[in-house]
């Protein structure tokens, strides 16, 4: 299908995307264009303007500073995937990138766009709630931090105000031993996350989980934080039974997605298998 007619402009900096997205209450900002574009031809999303922000150069980076891993909204999940940096101290994320539609994706989506669109199926979400990442959003009035377990709202909606856009993420660096891994039930058609699972573990000296966190993707409406997994796992010992007891926690509280493809029923399954396997991942087993 073709897309209804619309207006284009390319920001050259991140002051006049603002100030042109100001100017238009109904413009969508452009990243990567892969959630976007494909709505447009469907219809589902008719924007007067498009405001193509994907070739402002200051909003593409990955550095450590002050403590916190720092990424510009702009940065590629390829530029993830191949990051030296992230694989040496947020394995979590080069890991996450690498199970993402396919190489020419990789090469032209961004992180940031895939976060503000908040597909209930998308992968980064859950990576981005298991490390308790910040959003930092510019608007006109200036810059707000967002703590990634507020940011998800429901599904395609995300706590952004209509003229703000999604300028950094942080993450705390990591503090002593950490290891983290990221599961994926893969759909055959689409690429998306019928079910994702991140783990990230702060582990004890003699191996004991000292803190938890674990988002999980595909399976409701939004991607969410497994509390009831996270409480089960911390200040014990990672064997068998303790994981294998707090993976059955995996949806508690949630309603299951049904398609298709997976009913309720399986997908819940599906998140308990998988919350298992992405702890023992994390933790060598």
């Amino acid at each position: 299908m073709i897309a209804a007619q619309f207006d284009y402009v390319r920001a050259q900096t991140l002051d006049e995307a603002l100030s042109l997205l100001a100017q238009s209450e109904d413009a969508k900002i452009l990243a990567g264009g892969h959630s976007l574009i494909p709505a447009m031809k469907l219809r589902l999303a008719q924007p007067p303007l498009l405001i193509d922000i994907g070739r402002i150069k200051d909003l593409s980076y990955i550095r450590e500073e002050a403590g916190q891993i720092r990424i510009g909204a702009m940065t590629t999940h390829y530029q993830i995937e191949s990051s030296d940096l992230l694989k040496r101290i947020c394995p979590l994320l080069p890991e996450c990138a690498a199970q993402i539609g396919d190489v020419q994706v990789r090469n032209k989506g961004t992180i940031g766009g895939s976060v503000a669109h908040s597909d209930p199926a998308g992968d980064w979400p859950a990576a981005i709630i298991a490390l308790r990442a910040q959003m930092v959003v510019a608007g006109s009035a200036g810059e707000r931090i967002i703590d990634a377990d507020d940011f998800f709202v429901d599904m395609l909606t995300t706590a952004l105000e209509p003229a703000e856009i999604l300028r950094e993420i942080r993450i705390a660096g990591p503090q002593g031993r950490v290891t983290q891994a990221y599961q994926k039930v893969r759909h055959p058609a689409s690429g998306f996350a019928v079910v994702g699972v991140a783990v990230n573990l702060q582990l004890a000296a003699d191996g004991a989980c000292e803190s938890a966190g674990v988002g999980v993707t595909g399976v409701g409406s939004k991607a969410y934080r497994a509390t009831a997994v996270e409480a089960a796992l911390n200040g014990k010992a990672l064997n068998e039974q303790t994981i294998a007891e707090a993976a059955s926690h995996a949806t508690d509280g949630i309603d299951a997605n049904s398609d298709l493809y997976a009913s309720e029923d399986y997908r819940r399954h599906l998140a308990n298998v998988h919350t298992r396997r992405a702890i023992a991942k994390a933790i060598g087993g």
